[in-house]
């Protein structure tokens, strides 16, 4: 099996995106920060540490100090393909991620986004 090549990128070159994306709907980095710790359960100290050290996505999530058990909850169409479906483990995190942030630039709750 081929691996994807957002698996080696690293995770600090596709954050700002994830900022840029919120800002431009009027979120704020820190609500994408707050995404990121419910999802991962990186603190604010070690997400920074991830991306000065510009850390991959597959060891982004292989390190994660506490998977949210409530991400399963978390469902719907990103990149045309439905995240609950994704049979990859790696991918329907990136994935789940990407939902997350997308969901917040949508102007969804933030309660809901977290899946509360």
């Amino acid at each position: 099996m081929t691996r994807h090549r957002i698996y080696t990128m690293s995770f600090a070159s596709v954050y700002p995106h994830y900022v840029t994306k919120a800002e431009r709907k009027g979120h704020s980095q820190a609500e994408v920060d707050e995404i990121i710790a419910w999802l991962t359960g990186y603190s604010a100290d070690q997400l920074q540490r991830v991306l000065d050290e510009e850390v991959d996505f597959e060891t982004f999530f292989a390190e994660a100090p506490a998977m949210n058990p409530s991400r399963s909850l978390v469902t719907g169409v990103i990149c045309g393909i439905r995240v609950e479906e994704i049979e990859e483990p790696l991918m329907r995190e990136i994935r789940c991620l990407d939902k997350l942030i997308d969901e917040l630039a949508r102007g969804k709750a933030m309660e809901k986004v977290l899946r509360g």
